[in-house]
């Protein structure tokens, strides 16, 4: 490790970056497998509000975490066609 000062600093912010970066990774994968679960688990849709409302809290996460530089856009929209494609396709099999 250098002793510089600005690279002493340069390290400590990457830390700090890191955790928070990691934080909001950690959110949106934790959301992401509960609501995958929660779609095998309940294969008769009688209320796809709760669901849809669920995705739309996830696809904020999403998107803010985009925003801040977290994710890239393109990862971010590729996470969202994906949980789209979920419910879509849960949706279509009930029918």
């Amino acid at each position: 490790m250098s002793k510089n000062p600005s690279a002493v600093k340069k390290f400590q912010v990457s830390i700090r970056n890191r955790r928070k970066n990691k934080s909001y990774k950690s959110v949106i994968k934790t959301l992401t497998k509960k609501y995958i679960s929660n779609l095998r688990t309940k294969p008769q849709i009688q209320n796809s509000d709760e669901f849809i409302s669920e995705l739309s809290v996830l696809y904020k996460k999403i998107d803010k975490a985009v925003i801040k530089g977290v994710l890239h856009k393109n990862n971010g929209a590729r996470k969202k066609s994906l949980l789209a494609k979920a419910l879509k396709s849960l949706v279509i099999s009930n029918i």
